[in-house]
């Protein structure tokens, strides 16, 4: 079969089967964790990520697949989220609730709400339900008025929207008033809602945030994004996150896309370019890509969704410029080591966490869990079915 005949049964015949099975039909949603012997734990907390990421999944399978029956599907995952995840007294997602529908961890992540906002934006173009734009854009509200200031997003909030610590989205020893991560998820966010709305509020909000990544995130000298920020945007670790660079580099294209201006498109080329560049010399070996680098050491873990977004981010690039061939292959190369090492058949045909560099998966990690999820994959799945010929 050729890759796009390989990725196309992949979705059809692996994942949309896979998280199907996985639908709760006492509680509604879907079910939040299976370990990796298959085990489901029917009684875990649901979380909101993964319920947005599940909606965003089966409307966009449904649409690539052109397949109608896949938004009952999606339709679980939107009525789950309608009725249990957003809190109805103060507005918002929740960050998790519990396996029968009631709040649990109430926190407002404004990455989460961009969560919402993209699956939203999707079921609304796959299903043609306005209700579902309408919420998106009242998530848009609350982004914008509770998650932003002069210094840009916020991170986490209480249920009330005060701020909150940041442990969710703070790693490596931090603790972060801003991040790279949420701003890309909002970006990428609005860029989907952009799409199915052509709104000029969304639009302007891309600009922005488009600006602060060449400005503020983007480090010229060592070619890479930095990663976690203080509240007035100063870098605070030394950590180049090759998954983000590769993954950020494909998203912006699709932005600038979105937004149809070729001259702001090749304004950004050359910082698209050197991400892509510096993440190919530093992080791509033994045909798959490393997690990250901090303060100079290197986690070599092969992990689920670096994988999925360097296959698509890699071709993305070779889209543009032709001539680099090495980033074709490194797409298809990348796309063998996940066949051949990181597509689990003894859990059907879900991806484990992560494996290290000869191919070895490491044991007890989770097959599904609050990050766990079919959108990296899946999305990895759709995006080269649509660029493959």
């Amino acid at each position: 079969m050729s890759m796009k005949e390989e990725v196309r049964a992949h979705l059809q015949k692996d994942l949309v089967p896979f998280w199907q099975k996985l639908e709760d039909p006492e509680y509604g949603g879907f079910y939040g964790y299976m370990a990796e012997d298959g085990t489901v734990d029917k009684k875990y907390e649901k979380g909101c990520i993964l319920n947005s990421r599940i909606l965003w999944f089966f409307s966009n399978a449904a649409m690539a697949l052109e397949d109608q029956n896949l938004i009952k599907d999606a339709q679980c995952a939107y009525d789950f989220m309608k009725e249990k995840c957003m809190d109805k007294e103060y507005g918002g997602i929740f960050w998790s609730v519990t396996y029968d529908g009631k709040p649990l961890d109430t926190t407002k992540h404004i990455y989460n709400q961009a969560f919402a906002v993209y699956a939203l934006s999707s079921y609304y173009k796959a299903s043609g339900d306005k209700e579902a734009l309408n919420l998106a854009f009242g998530l848009f509200d609350v982004i914008e008025n509770k998650g932003f200031d002069e210094g840009g997003y916020k991170e986490a909030l209480d249920r009330s929207f005060a701020p909150a610590e940041n442990d969710k989205l703070s790693e490596n020893g931090v603790m972060a008033d801003r991040t790279m991560n949420t701003l890309l998820h909002v970006f990428e966010a609005y860029t989907e809602l952009y799409l199915v709305s052509r709104d000029e509020r969304v639009k302007n909000k891309l600009m922005w945030i488009l600006d602060t990544f060449k400005n503020k995130i983007y480090n010229p000298k060592r070619h890479r994004q930095e990663v976690f920020f203080d509240n007035a945007m100063n870098s605070i670790i030394d950590l180049h996150s090759y998954g983000h660079d590769i993954e950020t580099a494909w998203l912006l294209d699709r932005g600038l896309d979105a937004l149809g201006d070729k001259e702001l498109k090749a304004a950004f080329d050359p910082m698209i370019a050197d991400l892509v560049a510096e993440v190919y010399k530093k992080a791509y070996y033994n045909n798959s890509m490393s997690n990250e680098c901090e303060k100079g050491v290197d986690d070599t873990k092969r992990v689920w969704w670096v994988q999925g977004e360097s296959v698509v981010g890699y071709y993305n690039e070779y889209e543009k410029h032709p001539e680099h061939e090495e980033y074709r292959e490194a797409a298809e190369n990348i796309w063998n080591f996940i066949k051949t090492y990181i597509i689990s058949e003894k859990n059907h045909n879900e991806w484990y966490m992560h494996v290290d560099d000869k191919g070895n998966p490491e044991k007890g990690n989770p097959i599904v869990e609050p990050w766990k999820c079919p959108y990296h994959n899946g999305r990895m799945c759709m995006e080269m079915m649509r660029r493959l010929a």
